[in-house]
Parts: C-alpha cells; sequence; structure tokens
C-alpha cells in the first residue's frame, strides 16, 4: 500500500477534496498540525517556532542562530518516520517534504488562479478585500517554503507528480482524477522507494549533525552514503572537508562520505567556527550610519544584531522576534527610548535593555533604571564595554533559559 501527499494553496476546496479522498481511501490523515505537535514533543520547542519554520518568514536573527535549518532537519526526521507506514494522506507544507524518489507517495499539488479562489472566500463569507490579503499572505508563504527547499517556484511541475487545477475541476473530479493516478503501477510500494525514505532520515540527521556545528553544506543521501556540497567561500578547503566528514561520519547509518565544491563554490576567506548561538541583538537608534555601523562591528565578534532605525520598528519587531538583549537609544523621534524601554518591559521583562544616549541626564538614568534597564552608557560608545555588558546581559538571560529546562 502508499500514500498521498497533498499540498494546495488556499480557497480551492482543499478540504472537500481531503475528506472525499480520505473516505474513499480509508486513508489516515496527517497534517501539518500533527507534525508540528510531534516535533515540539520530540524535540522539546515550542510550536510556534516550528510553525514559523513551516510557514516563515524566518527570524531576522536566523543567520546567526539557524533556527530554521535546525528545525527544518527536525521536520524531516520525523516525516522520514512516518512515511515508513502505508496508507496516509499528508496535508499541507509537510506535503512538500516528500522527495520525488520515495515514488510510493503520489504527490499532488491542488492550484487555481486568483480571481476563482477570491470567488469562493467571498462565498465563505470572506470580503474581497480580506481574501485578496489572505491569498496573497499565505501564497507568499508557499512561495517562500518551496524557495528554501528547494529554490523552486510553487507551482514547478517537478514537486508533483499530478497538478489538479482547482478551477477545471469539482472537488468529485479531483478526487477522481488522484485516484486514477494513485492506481498506476508507479506509485507501488518497491527497494528503491523503501530506500529513499531511509535516505530521507539518514540525511536529515545529517544536516541536523551540520546544523549543530554551524554549517549549512547541502546533503545528498543515497545508501548509507553522503555527498555534501560546498556552496560557500572556502579559503583551506580540505580543512572544511576533514571537519564535514567527521560530523557527518558519527551520524548513525552513514557508511561513507564524499565532500565536494557545489556550484556556488569559490575560494575566499573563510573563518572557521566553534558553533554556539550567539546572543541575538536588537539595535534601535534613529542614527542609521552609526546602528548599521554598530551592527557590522558586533556581527563581526559572531553577535547575532539586528537594527532597527525608531521605536515603531522595534516594537512592530517584538512582535514575532525575542532579542535576548535590546540597545536602546535614548532620544528618538516619534517613541522615545523611555517608552520603548517600557513598553519592552511590558512584553518581555527578561529581555535585557542597555540605553545608550548622548544627551541624558541623572533623571533620565534613574528613570530607565527603575523601568527596569540593564546599563545605562553614554555616546560615543567603547565597543569593547558594549560588548562585555552584552555579554554579562546574555549571560544572566542563558542562565535564566537553563533554569527552566
Amino acid at each position: 500500500m502508499s500514500s498521498i501527499a497533498l499540498f494546495n494553496t488556499i480557497f480551492v476546496e482543499e478540504k472537500k477534496v481531503r475528506e472525499q479522498l480520505a473516505a474513499a481511501t480509508d486513508f489516515r490523515v496527517v497534517r501539518d498540525t500533527d507534525i508540528i505537535s510531534e516535533v515540539s514533543q520530540k524535540y522539546g520547542i515550542g510550536e510556534d517556532k516550528v510553525e514559523r519554520a513551516l510557514y516563515g518568514p524566518p527570524s531576522v536573527f536566523n543567520t546567526f542562530t539557524l533556527e530554521r535549518e535546525r528545525i527544518t532537519a527536525y521536520l524531516k526526521v520525523v516525516m522520514a518516520g512516518h512515511l515508513k507506514t502505508s496508507g496516509v494522506i499528508y496535508c499541507g507544507n509537510i506535503a512538500l517534504l516528500v522527495p520525488s524518489a520515495v515514488t510510493h507517495v503520489l504527490r499532488v499539488g491542488l492550484f487555481d488562479k486568483m480571481s476563482n479562489r477570491i470567488q469562493r472566500a467571498v462565498g465563505e463569507g470572506v470580503t474581497e478585500k480580506n481574501a485578496v490579503k489572505v491569498i496573497k499572505k499565505n501564497d507568499s508563504s508557499a512561495a517562500g517554503w518551496a524557495d528554501y527547499l528547494y529554490k523552486k517556484e510553487i507551482t514547478s511541475n517537478s514537486l508533483y507528480d499530478i497538478v489538479v487545477p482547482m478551477g477545471e475541476n469539482s472537488p468529485e473530479s479531483a478526487v477522481k482524477l488522484i485516484l486514477e493516478n494513485y492506481n498506476k503501477p508507479a506509485v507501488l510500494e518497491q527497494d528503491a522507494s523503501r530506500q529513499a525514505v531511509n535516505d530521507m532520515a539518514v540525511g536529515a540527521k545529517v544536516e541536523l549533525a551540520l546544523v549543530e556545528k554551524g554549517y549549512t553544506t547541502e546533503v545528498r543521501s543515497t545508501g548509507g552514503e553522503i555527498t555534501l556540497l560546498i556552496n560557500k567561500s572556502v579559503s583551506n578547503f580540505q580543512r572544511l572537508v576533514n571537519t564535514l566528514t567527521e560530523i557527518a561520519e558519527s551520524v548513525e547509518g552513514v557508511a561513507a562520505v564524499k565532500v565536494l565544491p557545489g556550484q556556488d563554490y569559490h575560494v575566499s576567506v573563510y573563518r572557521s567556527q566553534e558553533f554556539t548561538l550567539p546572543p541575538k541583538v536588537l539595535l534601535v537608534d534613529d542614527e542609521q550610519e552609526f546602528v548599521q555601523t554598530l551592527s557590522d562591528r558586533l556581527n563581526t565578534r559572531n553577535y547575532g544584531s539586528y537594527p532597527v532605525f525608531d521605536g515603531e520598528q522595534a516594537l512592530e519587531l517584538l512582535v514575532n522576534e525575542l532579542p535576548d538583549v535590546m540597545v536602546l537609544d535614548l532620544k528618538m523621534p516619534g517613541i522615545g527610548g523611555v517608552d520603548v524601554l517600557r513598553k519592552t518591559k511590558e512584553f518581555n521583562p527578561d529581555i535585557k535593555v542597555i540605553i545608550l544616549t548622548g544627551h541624558g541626564s541623572e533623571e533620565d538614568r534613574k528613570v530607565c533604571m527603575k523601568l527596569g534597564a540593564y546599563a545605562y552608557l553614554h555616546k560615543p560608545v567603547d565597543i569593547a564595554q558594549l560588548t562585555e555588558i552584552i555579554d554579562e546581559a546574555h549571560g544572566k538571560v542563558a542562565a535564566a533559559k537553563m533554569a527552566h529546562i
């Protein structure tokens, strides 16, 4: 028995297709929410973080934390476990995790043009304006996921075994078309397809081992043989080969490792790394040149810094991001530093806020410290002093997190 992976954009009568397909096959339905919950429980991370990895957008600090890469590896490991069973309909973004080599899972895409989808949304009681907004957001999320996984458009035929245009099909005819393709000999479970599931599992575990050491190398897995493709700037290729080989060989199921230059490989200055999660530092200052320079200097010191240029941007960012440390200018137009400090502490008192000021008074200092500021520094700031205070603040944040584990 085989399975079906059903990916769809929003407002294409996907619910009817899913329910009728499940009724016709008596298959168990596994949705995004099921895999998100399982990953959360298995790896001890919040479901909100798994959702963000699956739907995006990635954190502004992802370049430094590699959180999306790590959680995507988690998702692949869990999905590989599920793919060892049969008689399942996988629905949602998880459907795109099924490799093309796993031929006993029929990969289906449900799509339709915008005007039809808006019409259906309106028929469900959504205003046309909101329908357009929701559809664009959903499409952007789906496009981002396909691009992240495969560097392909979400509608690329290579991602599916069959694409069903829902403007030309009713749910009933769509199900009939899917079943006609499902019953073809090509979808039967075979040794090569079962091996592809094992390859997916081993490859995902190698990806995870590499990410945990700070490497995002492309991984290909075939029968226990791992090929790692280097698509970045490297100065000492052989040293990197040795490091990556040692990491990959430590993974259970790996029989051999090859490391090769990828399509984007070129020789340059490459800084060897011992990967640990850096402090996530949000920089808030209306002096754009200063804050960008500060961000660049912190990043060269392995700090995960991200600059914004006013208080409003900072507060908007806090809706989706959780920095460890905020470096905040006291005097800014619009929402001032004191108000940002107050609202930040109301939102999450664990964020350590370091105040920078060029014109602050002693009274300002007292107000800020009373509101919970971690430190109060005068410009021009000494970078060594600032990094020392950031390290100290981050140490307290890290210790508090460990205490709650």
